[in-house]
């Protein structure tokens, strides 16, 4: 692939809802640029951006995968993302090194709620974007209906810069709106000819649209244009360039990516209306600067470094700086990768993207610049993880690999979380949803660390309501130096977070002085098992005031085993409870699902703190609820709201569990602990 300015370079990310024909569409971009011989498909799994076995196997994208394209003397480096939901990460990664945005609507289905995600992360971005209406020539796809669901959703500033030549099975063109030329047929056999008769008040109307928003760019055009005066070819051109570039106007076209109709426009649509590299402030001779923003392992080569050159020319063999890190690397060799096909390069200017071979200290986000260069580039805002899971090593051989693979795979993908918890002992996995998870699970499988899934256990604590003065005695006798310890200790509650509290109130020396701590340490160590299901006891004062010892046998062992006696007897009397964690939640869901959100989180027992309004039609509702109804609260709310909503939680504070479920928690305990040995 010959190198190219960055004038010359436009770099696209391609976003949009799961099905809407993301992938279909870079593959024809491919083979109509000439970058591939044939199209594969992702039904039969051949598809150059799902290279991934496991894309494969579901037929949905996973990562996001890179597809330079050169056309008419550009090259426009495609990024394509992941349409599911689970994969959101990919897309913020996409975006990140995205010039402009290209989203994808199914024409049958109109605007669907991945791509109003996806748009809204561009927003975020603040970068132009076009809309490509794929599957016009699916039943049930219409021109009228399509522009409808997308100014409804978008707004009005969506414009048609094309009308498509008929629809459904009768599609077979697009009629370029700008010039007023049609074009017809697929792939190297398009035909340039006149706007058929029939569509010359649609094609019309649509430039009428075109004229205002272009005109609302340039002074002099919108001048022109409320004079009365049309504006010409090159005017509009010239207007709508602007209004793209400074968001006034999102162009939308149409197509079939697996007909392969309508896909050079898009192409010349991107070279002509797109940013380029430069004017997004990518430059030569600035200092060297370059992001990572993805991280995968290749079977042939190891560790792959996605990367995108803001600054400066990269170069093989090169020592630089990883600012992040504050950490020298070397590189090693560079490449251009074509979904998984990887051309070597000798360097990467400013503008550009490319992957770099066996870093050893480079991750995503992180930014590199010359040696003795402090200056890094914003990173990469990944969303929080919304979903968890538990799993288990199934051998002691699958525990010794579980670690590192999961580290790796974190490193790949930093919207993946995992954590070893302290509380239940269990290792935790968390990302997006169920998928993104079974995903990992699949992953480690093929890095031999098999894993099992396991229910996620809620940290559980126990409490006391009442007060009770018991007396813990331990005494054995074996022959020789016996055991011999005596305590009376007071339990009393004490408010929420208090923890537990030790008093000394001896007096009189009933204990010695040296066991007034074996009494402190034995009772705190009896507060890691509670008598109702063993959760940890918290939040009570002990106060030891009495006992006795012996002048031999006396120890402090034997004062620990006292207080062990004495802590058992003490929770028995002092009326035992079970307390749960309770979170916080935010939820952001459009206000046409606030009742049912409203319903669900009342059989959660949830208590609502407030709401208010979230901007676009949305509604910020605050609520607390207990984290063992918040489990699966991801899959919950997407089933809501239709996937438009989302969430954060935080711990609180722990509350009492309501007595029939406490019952239940506790003698599930009791049997897990039976089961367990």
């Amino acid at each position: 692939m010959k190198r190219y300015t960055a004038d010359r370079i436009r770099n696209i990310a391609l976003a949009g809802h799961q099905g809407t024909g993301k992938t279909s569409l870079a593959e024809a971009l491919l083979f109509d640029s000439g970058g591939t011989d044939r199209m594969g498909r992702v039904e039969d799994g051949t598809a150059r951006t799902d290279f991934d076995p496991e894309e494969a196997k579901r037929r949905i994208s996973i990562n996001l995968a890179l597809a330079p394209i050169e056309w008419n003397g550009h090259k426009v480096n495609v990024v394509d993302a992941p349409g599911y939901l689970d994969f959101v990460g990919e897309v913020a990664c996409a975006l990140r090194v995205a010039d402009a945005a290209v989203l994808t609507i199914a024409g049958p289905a109109g605007v669907e709620v991945g791509t109003e995600t996806a748009w809204e992360l561009v927003a975020e971005r603040d970068i132009p974007r076009f809309l490509f209406v794929n599957k016009m020539d699916r039943e049930n796809a219409d021109f009228g209906r399509v522009m409808d669901s997308i100014r409804s959703t978008f707004g009005n500033r969506c414009v048609a810069v094309q009308v498509p030549i008929g629809q459904e099975a009768d599609f077979r063109g697009v009629v370029d709106v700008v010039h007023q030329v049609a074009y017809t047929g697929g792939g190297k056999t398009v035909v340039r000819g006149p706007v058929p008769e029939d569509m010359a008040l649609a094609v019309e109307e649509a430039r009428e649209a075109l004229m205002e928003s272009a005109a609302e760019a340039d002074d002099d055009l919108l001048e022109k244009y409320l004079g009365g005066e049309p504006l010409t070819d090159e005017e509009l051109t010239r207007g709508l360039i602007a209004a793209v570039k400074a968001g006034g106007a999102v162009p939308v076209l149409f197509g079939s990516a697996t007909g392969n109709v309508g896909i050079e426009a898009l192409l010349d649509a991107l070279v002509t209306m797109a940013p380029s590299a430069a004017e997004a402030g990518a430059s030569e001779s600035a200092s060297l600067s370059a992001i990572v923003f993805k991280t995968i392992s290749d079977s042939y080569v190891g560790k792959l470094t996605y990367y995108r050159v803001y600054g400066g020319v990269l170069k093989g063999g090169l020592e630089v700086h990883n600012a992040t890190r504050d950490q020298d690397e070397r590189l090693g060799q560079l490449f251009h990768l074509r979904g998984n096909k990887q051309e070597p390069a000798p360097e990467v200017p400013a503008g550009d993207i490319g992957a770099i071979a066996k870093l050893v200290l480079t991750g995503t986000g992180d930014t590199l610049c010359e040696r003795g260069g402090t200056h890094t580039l914003p990173g990469i805002a990944f969303p929080q993880p919304a979903f968890s899971k538990a799993i288990a090593a199934v051998t002691k051989a699958d525990e010794d690999k579980m670690g590192p693979a999961l580290g790796r795979l974190a490193e790949e993908d930093p919207a993946f979380k995992f954590r070893r918890d302290p509380e239940t002992g269990q290792t935790v996995i968390s990302g997006q949803g169920e998928t993104h998870l079974s995903v990992v699970i699949e992953r480690l499988k093929r890095l031999q660390a098999h894993v099992v899934e396991q229910e996620l256990r809620i940290p559980y604590r126990e409490t006391i309501h009442g007060a009770a003065r018991v007396q813990g005695r331990h005494k054995k006798q074996t022959g020789g130096r016996g055991q011999f310890g005596d305590c009376w200790v007071k339990f009393e509650p004490l408010p929420r977070g208090s923890g537990y509290q030790f008093v000394d109130a001896i007096v009189g020396g009933s204990i010695p002085r040296q066991y007034i701590p074996a009494v402190d340490k034995g009772l705190l160590e009896a507060t890691t098992h509670g008598v109702l299901g063993g959760f940890p006891v918290v939040d009570f004062r002990a106060t030891c005031d009495d006992g006795s010892f012996h002048d031999v046998d006396s120890s402090e062992m034997a004062f620990r085993q006292a207080a062990h006696l004495a802590f058992r007897a003490g929770m028995d009397k002092a009326g035992p409870v079970l307390l749960e964690p309770m979170m916080s939640i935010e939820i952001i869901v459009p206000e046409q699902y606030m009742g049912d959100i409203i319903s669900d989180m009342n059989t959660k027992r949830g208590r609502f703190i407030g709401m208010e309004p979230a901007g676009n039609g949305r509604q910020l509702i605050r609520a607390t609820a207990p984290q063992a109804e918040l489990q699966n609260y991801a899959i919950d709310l997407r089933s809501i709201a239709r996937g438009r909503g989302k969430f954060s939680t935080e711990f609180t504070n722990y509350e009492e569990v309501p007595a029939h479920i406490a019952q239940q928690v506790v003698e599930k305990a009791k049997k897990e602990r039976v089961e367990h040995g």
